[in-house]
């Protein structure tokens, strides 16, 4: 035989040694014979298949490839190339896999996701990494659906309806069988439940589960921003009808076990609009001339009865839900705002923490446990602040929250300036140990009996705000520290707050140096301390919405957990949640457990506990998107009125697609697509947080302030878009 020959018999060996792993490594899960293998390759000579079921063998036996049925061939899985992970499919429907302890996402393409859906847990096989290309690979499996329930639209056929989705995420209509459909009519908003996927079928199959309404009506808009999440609008019957049987009467019995504290001065300080109570101040000065500072909380485990169906509701919700305009709450109505709201002159059961301070606000003593009180007052933080402010209690019919002007007891004004004076010291102080002042602006609506937004204002946090958080911070705190520094160490639930992540906080750097604000990176206490300077500084400016916001994404999650790690934002070694059991199931756990080392309990198991917590930061979440979401439907719903108007905005966002502005008058936020814009062809430019033009060069930046108007609004999609009008020049 020739070299040539050689050579050749020797290439095309490889060629099918190639062929082969080819072949089998498109398709793992699946099994090949040679005469299947041979098809695939093209190869129709008899040589060639001869030399095909030889490498066969010869590849088994070096265990490259594997034989799961005589004469049938598997490729063997390189285990280093799949990884798990939660999978995040963009607008466009690809995806990126975040893998943990992965530095990089992995980008997924479309025609890879193998019928993967948004936020999944699922198996993916890596491809060889390419130099400088981005990681990328494709699903092998779904290991875990996130949800199986959606929201959206039902398109009706005659035997059969799709329903589309209102998550943009979601890129596949759901099919619905005739049988499945109920009393859904076209066009109606639904929730959809899907069952199955066939490896046949080009769409999931599900059943439509309840019908939500007509899109773009307000219930059904709000019914399904929280449906999406899967959080409830309404308490299952037998949960209310159980709520409704408890005993929730004064027992003298019950009262012989508590503290007494209902002759010591006490009341409430909450929104005006509050409709539950969940939190008093008692105040008494002692004879050595300190003070006794009581923070009474609800006592919900009193009623809340572990395994009850009250019980399991209230877990599986785990927290109160805040939307724009109503309250979803994780307990029932009898005990939200009756039982368990702490309403002046009504004898209430509260866990309480109880301080002995001197006049420098130093703690000298403290104690924990049941009591029972009887609030005095109730007061809106309007009444309070204008005590502070004037210190008197003539409080006037404008601020005063009853119908004409009030006038409160010398005894609740000196309380009132003693405690506020006691918060600012408290307060101080955190702020000189490195606590970071998060006081982000909050979007409020005034809204009208239809629920229509007439007028948007802005939440500011006022001293009388600050006094209520500074005694509920210094409970949270010491009970934490009270249980967290026993030996040997007991399960405990902490909210905790890791330290930021230093790239991000680059970031954020390089944002702010095109306001002139720098951040300090020498150590922990010049970071808190710039970004404390930094938050004071945009205060009032143009950029404080956007600035503030970029602050918070830069900082680590807080999250609850048996594993204390301490609190960065609030420079607090020890934390947890005490103060709003009405409204947070993990304070219930911390009532339950402080309780049970009051009476000298041993530790229970912290597997158990950590499961509960991480079920509760998993709700909170929900929560919290869910009350996003309903700010933004009712921004949309305020900027329908105003489409004629001219509005300045600051760029608050930059994507491929498009830039975001941020209203400054109202914090309304839209989209200026740059399809829009027509004065020329414009390119993303990720480094520099920009869009850049190809002709002229102009660029529109993260930070920039610009003029818009309204070019459309969608409720039913939640889509604000804007025209492009100018930009302003600094």
């Amino acid at each position: 035989m020739t070299k040539r020959n050689k050579r050749a018999k020797s290439q095309r060996k490889n060629e099918i040694t190639k062929g082969i792993f080819t072949v089998l490594e498109k398709e793992p899960k699946k099994n090949f014979n040679y005469k299947q293998i041979a098809a695939k390759l093209g190869i129709d000579n008899a040589n060639d298949r001869n030399e095909l079921i030889k490498r066969l063998v010869q590849l088994k036996e070096k265990r490259r490839i594997e034989e799961i049925d005589p004469g049938r061939y598997k490729a063997i899985a390189d285990t280093k190339s799949y990884h798990t992970g939660r999978i995040d499919i963009t607008g466009r429907g690809n995806a990126y896999v975040i893998i943990e302890g992965m530095d990089n996402d992995v980008f997924v393409p479309y025609n890879k996701l193998r019928k993967a859906f948004h936020g999944d847990t699922v198996e993916i096989y890596i491809y060889p990494p390419k130099k400088g290309k981005k990681l990328e690979g494709e699903v092998h499996k779904v290991v875990e659906r996130k949800k199986t329930t959606f929201v959206g639209i039902v398109d009706l056929q005659k035997s059969f309806a799709f329903v589309k989705p209102s998550d943009f995420r979601m890129y596949t209509d759901i099919f619905v069988p005739f049988d499945k459909i109920g009393n859904a009519k076209d066009g109606e908003k639904v929730i959809v439940e899907i069952n199955e996927w066939p490896d046949d079928a080009d769409s999931p199959i599900g059943e439509i589960t309840e019908v939500l309404g007509i899109p773009g009506e307000h219930n059904t808009e709000i019914h399904s921003i929280l449906a999406e999440y899967g959080l409830p609008y309404e308490f299952p019957v037998d949960v209310e009808r159980y709520a409704n049987t408890l005993d929730t009467s004064i027992k003298k019995e019950e009262i012989a076990k508590r503290r007494d504290m209902r002759d010591i001065l006490t009341f409430t300080i909450d929104p005006k609009d509050a409709k539950d109570f969940d939190d008093a101040l008692s105040f008494k000065k002692l004879e050595n001339g300190n003070y006794e500072i009581g923070i009474h909380i609800a006592d919900v485990s009193h009623y809340l009865v572990p395994n009850t169906i009250l019980e399991d509701e209230a877990y599986e919700r785990a927290t109160s839900v805040y939307l724009v305009d109503r309250v979803v709450p994780m307990l029932p109505e009898v005990l939200s705002n009756n039982a368990c709201s702490l309403r002046p002159n009504e004898e209430k059961y509260t866990f309480s923490a109880i301080f002995e301070i001197d006049d420098k606000a130093i703690l000298k003593n403290q104690w924990f446990g049941r009591t029972v009180i009887n609030s005095n007052e109730r007061f809106a933080y309007e009444e309070a602040q204008y005590i502070i402010e004037n210190k008197n209690g003539n409080i006037p019919q404008d601020v005063s929250i009853r119908e004409n002007a009030y006038q409160v007891s010398d005894d609740v004004v000196d309380a009132t300036l003693t405690l506020d004076k006691f918060a600012k010291i408290m307060r101080s102080k955190r702020m000189d140990e490195g606590a970071i002042s998060f006081d982000k602006v909050e979007v409020r609506f005034n809204l009208n009996e239809k629920n229509e937004p007439e007028s948007v204002y802005f939440k500011e946090a006022k001293d009388a705000n600050k006094l209520i958080e500074e005694f509920m911070l210094l409970a949270n705190r010491k009970v934490a520290e009270f249980i967290g520094k026993q030996k040997p160490v007991k399960t405990f639930v902490y909210r905790v707050h890791d330290e930021p992540d230093e790239e991000k906080l680059m970031n954020l750097n390089g944002i702010i140096s095109r306001f002139g604000h720098k951040l300090d990176f020498k150590n922990k206490k010049t970071i808190s301390d710039s970004l404390n300077r930094l938050l004071e500084d945009v205060k009032g400016q143009k950029e404080q919405n956007l600035v503030d916001t970029l602050a918070i994404r830069s900082m680590s999650k807080a999250i609850y957990t048996t594993d204390n790690v301490g609190h960065y934002g609030l420079a607090f070694d020890y934390y947890t949640h005490f103060t709003s059991p009405i409204r947070r199931y993990p304070d219930v756990m911390v009532h339950r457990l402080l309780q049970h080392y009051l009476d000298k309990g041993n530790s229970p198991k912290a597997e158990v506990y950590e499961e509960k917590c991480k079920h509760s930061s998993n709700m909170e979440n929900l929560a919290a998107n869910a009350e996003r979401d309903s700010i933004k439907y009712m921004q949309i719903k305020f900027m329908q009125d105003h489409q004629d108007k001219e509005f300045i905005g600051v760029i608050s966002g930059v994507t491929e697609w498009g830039i975001y502005v941020e209203i400054i008058e109202n914090k309304c936020e839209g989209m200026v697509r740059i399809r829009d814009i027509k004065n020329d062809y414009y390119n993303f430019d990720e480094k520099q947080y920009a869009i850049v033009g190809e002709r002229t060069g102009r660029v529109y930046q993260l930070g920039d302030t610009v003029t818009v108007m309204v070019k459309s609004t969608d409720l039913i999609k939640r889509h604000l878009d804007f025209t492009l009008l100018d930009k302003i020049n600094q």
